[in-house]
């Protein structure tokens, strides 16, 4: 145990000593919720990975790959769909941001749709449907204490150790907001996922020499998907990379990404520098699950493959390491979730209704994440058997968000009529059908409640923008919006001409 902690509490006092070094005094609150919007592409990157890929890809996703085989894959496949978005969100998002002062998904709705209250719906969604993955990261730190401590501890124990710990690091993301977020990411992404990439290369190296495992040796049902006559459905894995892209971008943590850059060209060079890092990550991290199915004590605990695996293959040590990688991917992951909650609930349901000073929104936002940090941390602690449904139900909820905001960016005719019913309807739907037959539609084909959802959604949202065209003022201040991202690709193409090629 004084090894595996040992190198737990360096790299956490490491962490610490870096948010130290560039602790800053924030001015505004742009500042606290973006970070001054001034990060460049490596720090975006990393900041992106280390929130997107929470501790849970190495014990949840680790164990799916152990158990299912390919058809964990799916979660590379929509992580990288997530990044490509990326490249067709970033100009206009970021330039609205920089134009209109935006520090919150609910602020671009609001503006797209010129209502103040559907900032408040949006901010809620995303509150509430987060609030269960939160609790779950929490929880999965006592699978990381529980293997730290060789079994000395037990679960329920490791649990309120894993609690206190990242509670503990939530003092510096409380008092630095974003700009702590984004500088303790970089470092944190490097070793989750760099440092943790490697490892697990050195993994798969060690299960095919010292345990013969290789593909070819491994269970034929490994290598099965979902198809006609199979309990999921042949669209069951369609449905989970379609909704997972589409739901990316849809959550309040993930989305303030795209205002915390110093450019549209450092996000697009972001997007470049992850989609390689993300692609190397996954398919190791995959292939080395599936290799240690070969692993008796693995199959029997896939949840610990991460950690029962390094520690065959390099004890203490390697198990301290294993150790360390995952508590740095929680670590952002939890950061990411918390700082972005604040933010929205000073700037989109306080500030939105009270006439706020910039101090008094810090200072609302750092109180927000402190009772959020310690509710979260008040209910990792307790037993709640229904956690992982919700969970599920919430991520069928918050895609719902992906109509008026994916269309609102890039069509005009969408009103906000279609917006508040699209959204309200579609969730009704996904919540009720979720409900009603407890996540298996025997009508679906594999589809999930979110993707009936998201026809609703759709469908009314379209509706209302043909049967509710805009008054002739909206329909001015929507061109207002769209001639602003129109000239500053103009502006920006007169300063970087592009050479044409000559005709003959």
């Amino acid at each position: 145990m004084i090894v595996t902690f040992g190198m737990l509490a360096l790299f956490f006092a490491g962490v610490v000593w870096v948010l130290q070094r560039n602790r800053t005094v924030d001015q505004s609150f742009t500042d606290y919720a973006v970070g001054g919007r001034s990060f460049g592409a490596r720090y975006q990157a990393m900041s992106f990975l280390n929130t997107w890929y929470p501790g849970s890809m190495f014990t949840a996703f680790g164990a799916l790959s152990v158990t299912a085989g390919v058809m964990s894959f799916y979660v590379l496949s929509y992580s990288l769909l997530t990044v490509v978005l990326l490249f067709v969100l970033a100009r206009p998002v970021w330039i609205w941001g920089k134009a209109y002062d935006l520090r919150t998904q609910g602020d671009l709705f609001a503006l797209r749709y010129g209502s103040r209250h559907i900032r408040t719906v949006a901010a809620l969604i995303g509150i509430v449907s987060g609030l269960p993955w939160l609790v779950l990261g929490m929880q999965a730190l006592g699978n990381l204490f529980q293997a730290m401590s060789l079994g000395a501890l037990s679960f329920s124990i490791s649990v309120v150790v894993g609690v206190l710990v990242i509670a503990l690091r939530q003092v510096w993301t409380v008092r630095l907001g974003m700009r702590g977020v984004v500088i303790s990411d970089y470092l944190q992404g490097i070793v989750a996922y760099i440092g943790g990439g490697l490892m697990l290369v050195a993994l798969i190296v060690w299960l095919m020499v010292a345990r013969g495992s290789t593909l070819t040796t491994l269970d034929p049902k490994m290598f099965a998907i979902p198809s006609f006559g199979s309990k999921e459905g042949p669209l069951y894995l369609f449905a989970l990379m379609f909704t997972g892209a589409l739901g990316g971008w849809c959550w309040p943590y993930i989305f303030v990404r795209l205002f915390t850059a110093d450019g549209v060209h450092t996000l697009k060079k972001s997007a470049a520098l992850a989609v390689p890092l993300t692609f190397m990550f996954g398919v190791a991290l995959l292939i080395f699950g599936m290799l240690a199915s070969k692993v008796p004590e693995a199959v029997a605990k896939p949840d610990d493959v991460w950690f029962i695996v390094s520690q065959q293959a390099g004890g203490l040590v390697l198990l301290g390491l294993a150790g360390v990688v995952l508590l740095a991917a929680s670590m952002g992951h939890t950061d990411g979730n918390i700082q972005a909650y604040g933010a929205q609930l000073a700037n989109d349901l306080v500030g939105n209704y009270v006439q706020l000073e910039q101090r008094q929104m810090i200072v609302i936002a750092k109180v927000g994440m402190l009772l959020l940090t310690l509710l979260a941390s008040w209910l990792a602690t307790l037993t709640l058997p229904a956690l992982f449904s919700l969970a599920v139900l919430a991520y069928q909820g918050i895609i719902q968000l992906s109509v008026p905001q994916f269309l609102g960016i890039f069509w005009k005719r969408g009103n906000r009529q279609g917006a508040f019913a699209g959204m309200i309807l579609g969730f009704v739907t996904a919540v009720g059908l979720e409900f009603a037959y407890g996540g298996h539609l025997p009508f679906g084909y594999g589809l999930t409640s979110g993707c009936f959802g998201l026809v609703v959604n759709l469908l009314v949202y379209v509706a209302c923008a043909y049967l509710l065209p805009h008054s002739a003022d909206e329909q001015r201040r929507i061109e207002d919006l769209f001639a602003v991202v129109r000239a500053r690709r103009e502006r920006q193409a007169e300063v970087n001409p592009q050479t044409r090629p000559v005709l003959a």
